[in-house]
């Protein structure tokens, strides 16, 4: 192969794998292992002849009430040819946050989740200019039916004490509301990290905060994360089964939970991207045996 067809090569591979992490590489617009803003994914399209508001809306999956929302010149129902609109990439409206109010207080009033707001405006710690998915969505849309039961196997060769558990905690140090996407499982360093299902490890290696981690996708449109590990024994594009080992248990990054533990993490993939669910519903496999912590 020639030098060029390798550096196309290695481009698509990094493409992917950036992609399926979902990594923003802009830190001042979201934290480490967030979702890229949806605001911040706007494309434009530009009107040729012939097309109308439901066609465009059409084209991308969208209903014409939200590219109405990002284009307010639309309401008189107007579509010029050459002119440029926004399209978001999911259904939703842009909204200007109350001063001083909270995730909680928006998914109090539009209805969904807090922790879906956090992560798709990019895990802003106090929301401002935000996009709220599927607000504008034809009334009686449902999700598809999902029939995903748990997990095969638990990540650790023992059952573990979770020393922080998923959603909204308050910082210690500074008082501030903040969100964690996983569950910190305690275990001595040195434990066997294991996938606790079959599929294929689309990141292995080390990223900020997370320190090393590895990412593996699952069917279904699953996805689990292992971070902080002292070793990492796998290889993006390596296919695993549940139970292999992924790496060792370690303290690299800037954990959140003082004692040596694994901070694990399920997504799933949405219209928004990949999105961080409670684990701990997901880990009905567990071991017979109790891990004893500092023994």
């Amino acid at each position: 192969m020639t030098l060029s067809g390798w550096l196309l090569v290695f481009s698509t591979i990094f493409c992917l794998i950036t992609q399926a992490i979902a990594i923003n590489v802009n830190p001042a617009i979201a934290q480490e292992g967030c979702p890229q803003p949806a605001l911040s994914r706007l494309t434009r399209h530009k009107v040729a002849a012939g097309e109308t508001l439901e066609s465009v809306a059409n084209q991308y999956n969208l209903i014409p009430a939200t590219l109405i929302n990002l284009n307010p010149g639309l309401r008189g129902g107007a579509l010029p040819v050459g002119r440029e609109i926004l399209i978001p990439p999911f259904n939703g409206i842009r909204v200007q946050a109350p001063r001083g109010s909270s995730w909680q207080d928006l998914a109090a009033s539009y209805g969904v989740r807090a922790d879906v707001l956090y992560e798709i405006n990019g895990c802003q710690a106090q929301p401002q200019l935000v996009f709220i998915p599927g607000a504008s969505s034809p009334a009686g849309a449902r999700p598809s039916s999902d029939r995903f039961t748990g997990f095969a196997a638990y990540p650790l060769p023992s059952e573990a004490t979770v020393a922080l558990s998923y959603g909204w905690h308050q910082d210690p140090n500074t008082g501030q509301a903040r969100f964690h996407s996983g569950i910190d499982l305690l275990a001595d360093p040195g434990t066997s990290v294991l996938s606790v299902d079959s599929g294929t490890v689309a990141f292995a290696d080390q990223q900020g905060s997370y320190g090393n981690l590895v990412v593996v996708n699952h069917q279904g449109g699953r996805q689990t994360r292992y971070a902080h590990l002292g070793r990492v024994s796998v290889a993006a594009g390596q296919l695993v089964k549940a139970g292999d080992t992924l790496g060792i248990v370690g303290s690299t990054g800037r954990p959140e939970t003082d004692s040596p533990h694994l901070h694990f993490e399920v997504r799933y993939y949405s219209s928004q991207g990949w999105v961080a669910q409670d684990p701990e519903p997901n880990l009905k496999a567990k071991p017979t045996a109790r891990a004893v912590m500092f023994g």
